[in-house]
């Protein structure tokens, strides 16, 4: 097939490199504009556009997909279907309708479950067990359109939303090309049993220990690396990496061992602070919190 591929960060990627090992000719691939980065705040291409262009196809990164050139480029190309996953704009109703078999999405999750920008971290936050991946016919709604095919993933409970984000990825790669090999019935969504993963902002990230200790756990595992999680230690910022649940109780916050680990008290439960970070410092693990912080019982986190 004649395919345009709309995608932009390292989660597209291995669709890529599935449609074109699958032999469609991806006519075009579009991404989000170069943006900079890093200390030096050099300008850098999206992962997708990377691998691309290691690919050596042709490449396309406009400002914008309702007015400009774009548009009318784009309805020249002769295309049997436009692949999307996590491009990161929402195509218009003249863009949908260019390809002769329609525009097909591949969404981490499943579906109506988490529509929006970040289901991975929302369906973790929700302390959910179970997610997956969904391929849809695309429709002017945000992740509204008639369902495809879906897989399911077991979610382990010290994973986190980097490691969850990665086997996604690769699924949601296979469900792609099995899609477009078998093209399967459209199902309407149950749109009354949605639900809607907005954008996260750096304020998801603050942590309250009045929380149950399995929502903590939950917290720190999806909210990697960005915004990250954080709480207060002697009125310094702290910054907790990774957590792992534990048995114990006390008030919430308090150090109730401080060892060869360190354990916190959660609202119900407690966690083991398994590597954090003090301002100005490496993140190391929690037997060095401990040491290098001179952490005793009673001290508290808030």
């Amino acid at each position: 097939m004649r395919v345009a591929f709309f995608g932009t960060p390292d989660y597209a990627v291995p669709t890529l490199d599935a449609l074109v090992e699958a032999g469609h000719e991806v006519v075009t691939v579009v991404a989000q504009p170069d943006k900079r980065r890093g200390r030096g705040k050099k300008l850098q291409s999206p992962p997708v556009v990377q691998r691309a262009r290691e690919l050596g196809l042709e490449t396309r990164q406009p400002k914008g997909v309702r007015s400009g050139p774009f548009p009318e480029n784009y309805s020249k190309l002769e295309l049997d279907v436009a692949v999307v996953v996590a491009y990161g704009r929402i195509l218009t109703p003249r863009l949908l309708a260019v390809p002769r078999l329609g525009c097909i999405n591949g969404h981490g999750s499943l579906l109506p479950a988490w529509r929006g920008a970040a289901p991975i971290q929302h369906c973790m936050l929700a302390g959910e067990r179970v997610t997956g991946v969904t391929t849809m016919r695309m429709d002017e709604g945000l992740d509204t359109g008639p369902m495809l095919l879906a897989r399911q993933l077991t979610i382990g409970d010290d994973e986190t939303a980097p490691e969850l984000s990665g086997r996604l990825a690769a699924l949601t790669a296979e469900l792609l090309v099995e899609t477009l090999a078998t093209m399967p019935e459209p199902r309407p969504q149950d749109h009354e049993r949605a639900t809607h993963a907005r954008m996260l902002d750096k304020d998801d990230g603050r942590m309250s220990w009045v929380r149950g200790a399995w929502e903590l756990h939950c917290q720190v595992r999806a909210l990697q690396p960005w915004p990250g999680t954080f709480c207060s230690f002697r009125d310094a910022p702290f910054k907790v990496k990774r957590t792992r649940m534990v048995d114990g109780s006390g008030p919430p916050g308090e150090v109730i061992e401080a060892g060869k680990r360190l354990v916190v008290a959660a609202g119900e439960g407690a966690v083991e602070i398994v590597s954090g970070q003090l301002p100005n410092r490496k993140a190391v693990p929690g037997r060095d919190l401990v040491n290098g912080a001179r952490i005793r019982l009673g001290d508290l986190f808030q």
